[in-house]
């Protein structure tokens, strides 16, 4: 470990506040097994796509996993269709064991077939992306994938034009060109940019190795490169004939390679410390920091394999500080997780995750030079008045950002789109109302007027990070994050507790429209009324139900009666079978038992004399099991219908309530099923 100059004195992390107890979190880096785990998990990807009903021509690939010390696993895949990459068709399982429990599928792609012959010629999608890129082309290359878009897939052209922007921030840019029409639908850029603080003065110790490299062998090899002015290329590893190294000043180039190393030890540690994260991809593999890139570069960025500083102004102001590698480490750890997208709303949770974590590594730092607080840039004084880049506890100051949630947040640039969330950290965290924090006087107020008491940044950070590592998908929206943020608030703390329902009152404080999930009884909520069965209209989810993976969704290619949840049933055009069921105890006492749902029934089939496709209602009593109705593609009904079967027969008895849908081969027929109920008089 050597000693150096100018990076800012370490302390220790802190815990959540008194009387959090956690309950669920991930196994520690020292207790698991990350690229063990995806190569097993990898073997048994097409049973897992049997399980899960996917269609022929699908294939999963997976990319991350995370367990919980109970061993139910968080398996992230992404998925191919006849060999084409899908883009926005990635997916997360909830297992534990063989036991396939919850599916996430990023907006909602259940299916994702298309016909995969394009009309729109590769040199046309390839000029078409040429010409929306802000930049001048060094490279432009083309490739057919299957695009989701929010309503539904297409085949698409992802081109992937190179190039360096007149600000000297290079570019890979990923365009989506609709192959049918040339519309574009989208683009994402490799490149993540951000700023943050400027050079600390104090004595610090770094990981270093060999004969003085800037290599920490105790942090998977972290190293740090002089790139002296290049803008391409890894830079040469910075060495020292003493192991002491830089003077705190910029016009001493170890100074710069100082700060960045030793923010990204700082980072390295917050994640492995707090979160149990295993290094950026949490493969305990470390990664090239490049400090002095470009001339006079007023930024930092990272581009998927590594993270790169500019000097500032006049080169004078290095961005190589603690905030800064938290903020762009943290994207990396962003798109080995979630890999939110850079556009759209997905586009401002990414950005304003890596607020959230730099800022988290920051207070982790406890550097008594610059003290830990809800200020992004506040050192490097990029606008010339003093004042920082980016405010967390009222994003708007900085003339651009947005305070609330709103239906156009995602038409902003991600630095901008990123206010809601950044918002919501604080409210989270510190509350409602004027307080002083690390020198700086904060004041915050809720979108919706309310008075908001925060659970602590600690408390606030391990349910944003179990949220980005379990719930989150490419295209996730501010609501996704809502409801991602809850359950997982419910899952560390319980549903009762005050730090669920700190994080859920400071989603309604960014005005981010209440869902299914919920603190006070959470996502798993008792029967109601006189009703015997549990979450009877399907608004949490899978829970209380059992049985095939999938059918239990929001996917809103059916619509719910009421709510955003339902059972669907089938609708895959192909043979296949599927099954939901929930146990119940009818009581004894009753005179009679009744069961009913709404059911809605729409088909391709066109006959009106054969049952090809079928739902079955049945009642499992021990061994024996009775069909009690059965509704096939004769009985197609564009809107809902009620059911009323009766089930006083099984009274004192515990019983499966079960609804079977199967198809033949061709043609599907989707049955929808909402707000059932199982009533006892």
């Amino acid at each position: 470990m050597a000693i150096v100059a100018a990076a800012g004195l370490a302390g220790a992390f802190t815990g959540s506040p008194a009387g959090a107890v956690q309950r669920t979190a991930p196994l520690p880096a020292s207790g698991f097994n990350q690229p063990a785990a995806v190569q097993a998990e990898q073997a048994l990807t097409a049973q897992t796509a049997a399980a899960l009903g996917l269609a022929s021509g699908e294939q999963l690939v997976v990319r991350d996993v995370v367990k919980d010390p109970d061993g139910t696993e968080y398996v992230r895949y992404d998925r191919t269709y006849n060999g084409l990459k899908v883009v926005g068709g990635d997916l997360i399982v909830k297992r534990k064991g063989a036991t396939v429990g919850q599916v996430t599928y990023n907006r909602g792609a259940k299916a994702v077939g298309v016909a995969t012959k394009p009309t729109l010629s590769q040199s046309a999608a390839l000029s078409k992306a040429a010409q929306s890129a802000k930049f001048k082309a060094t490279a432009n290359k083309g490739s057919l994938v299957v695009f989701v878009t929010p309503s539904k897939p297409v085949l698409a052209y992802e081109v992937v034009t190179t190039g360096v922007k007149p600000d000297q921030t290079p570019s890979v840019l990923h365009s989506f060109i609709d192959a049918k029409t040339g519309a574009l639908l989208d683009q994402d850029d490799e490149i993540k940019t951000g700023t943050g603080n400027s050079m600390y003065s104090g004595t610090v110790s770094i990981g270093t190795s060999g004969s003085f490299s800037m290599t920490d062998p105790t942090r998977g090899g972290n190293f740090t490169t002089d790139l002296n002015g290049a803008t391409s290329g890894n830079g040469t590893t910075f060495t020292d004939a003493d192991d002491t190294w830089g003077t705190g000043a910029a016009s001493n180039r170890q100074t710069a390679g100082v700060d960045a190393h030793y923010g990204a030890q700082l980072t390295w540690d917050y994640y492995k410390n707090v979160h149990g994260r295993n290094g950026i991809f949490n493969n305990g593999q470390g990664a090239r920091s490049r400090t002095h890139y470009g001339n006079a570069y007023v930024n930092a960025f990272w581009d998927g394999t590594q993270m790169t500083y500019g000097d500032g102004q006049g080169n004078t102001h290095p961005l190589t500080a603690i905030d800064v590698a938290g903020h762009e480490m943290s994207h990396g750890v962003t798109e080995a997780t979630a890999n939110l997208n850079y556009s759209g709303d997905a586009g401002g949770l990414n950005e304003a995750t890596s607020d959230i974590f730099g800022t988290m590594v920051e207070f982790s730092a406890n550097n008594s030079s610059d003290p830990g607080d809800y200020l992004i840039g506040e050192k490097i004084n990029i606008n010339g008045n003093g004042t920082p880049l980016r405010y967390m506890d009222k994003p708007s100051k900085d003339g651009a950002s947005v305070d609330c949630w709103s239906t156009s947040t995602g038409g902003l640039d991600p630095h901008y789109s990123s206010g809601p969330l950044n918002h919501w950290f604080y409210l989270a965290s510190e509350g409602t109302g004027s307080k002083v924090i690390g020198g700086v006087t904060h004041s915050s107020t809720a979108c919706n007027g309310a008075t908001i008491t925060g659970v602590g940044h600690d408390v606030a950070a391990k349910v944003w990070y179990r949220t980005l590592s379990t719930k989150l998908s490419s295209g996730s929206t501010y609501k996704d994050a809502r409801e991602g943020a809850i359950t997982s608030a419910v899952e560390l703390y319980g549903a009762d507790s005050a730090q669920c329902k700190g994080i859920e009152a400071a989603f309604s404080g960014i005005s981010v429209p209440a869902g299914a999930a919920k603190c006070s009884g959470g996502t798993e909520p008792p029967p109601s009324g006189d009703n015997l069965l549990q979450n009877p209209g399907f608004e949490s989810g899978a829970v209380n139900w059992t049985g095939t993976a999938g059918p239990i969704n929001n996917d809103t290619g059916r619509p719910a009666r009421t709510g955003s949840w339902k059972l669907w049933l089938q609708g895959n055009g192909r043979a296949t079978t599927e099954n939901v069921g929930q146990s119940v105890a009818i009581p004894a006492s009753a005179t009679t038992a009744t069961l009913s749902f709404w059911i809605r029934i729409d088909s391709a089939e066109t006959t009106t004399s054969t049952a090809y496709d079928t739902a079955k209602v049945q009642v499992v009593d021990g061994s024996a099991t009775t069909t009690l109705a059965t509704y096939s593609n004769l009985n197609k009904n564009t809107s809902y219908v009620q059911k009323t079967l009766n089930v006083s027969q099984y009274k004192g008895k515990t019983v499966t309530v079960k609804f079977v849908g199967q198809e033949d081969s061709s043609l599907q027929t989707s049955f929808v099923i909402d707000d059932t109920s199982l009533t006892a008089s």
